[in-house]
């Protein structure tokens, strides 16, 4: 059945909440291609806007003693073959390297490159004033509201 509204579809709670990790992903994004202490290459890949937010899928997930791509993936909620494309593309831009798992000679583990811990260090910098902004934005009180609902939410 048809409903009569239409202005739910635009202000459902699952639309805010990726219109919101948009804005934040793209706000980190923009953050990280201005940060001197990036490796040059890598924020002017940012600054390009070839870096996505599927990219940041990496830099949340990657343990710092490495992953296997399995466990990445599974990490970040993807398909295996997704991720196997971005990490050919980070490694290809020198943020991530393979080497052999010294637990199965079989498996490869994925691991920060030096340029890619730059990196890393670097997408910490932006989150942290992303949130800070968050909590200027809506206030410190609705901020730590918001937090502690989507703990709550996320981590059942």
């Amino acid at each position: 059945m048809a409903t009569a509204r239409d202005d739910w579809r635009g202000a459902h709670l699952g639309r805010l909440l990726g219109e919101a990790m948009r804005r934040f992903d793209e706000r980190v994004l923009e953050l990280m291609a201005h940060d001197p202490e990036v490796p040059l290459a890598l924020s002017n890949l940012a600054a390009r806007q070839q870096v996505s937010a599927a990219h940041i899928h990496i830099t949340r997930h990657l343990a710092l003693q490495g992953s296997r791509l399995t466990e990445l993936a599974e990490a970040a909620g993807m398909r295996k073959q997704a991720m196997a494309a971005l990490v050919d593309q980070c490694e290809a831009w020198g943020i991530v390297r393979r080497e052999a798992d010294p637990l199965d000679g079989r498996a490869r583990r994925i691991l920060f490159t030096e340029a890619g811990l730059g990196w890393l260090h670097g997408f910490e910098r932006a989150v942290a004033r992303a949130e800070s902004e968050f909590d200027e934005s809506v206030g410190e009180q609705v901020a730590a509201v918001v937090r502690l609902g989507l703990e709550v939410y996320a981590m059942p």
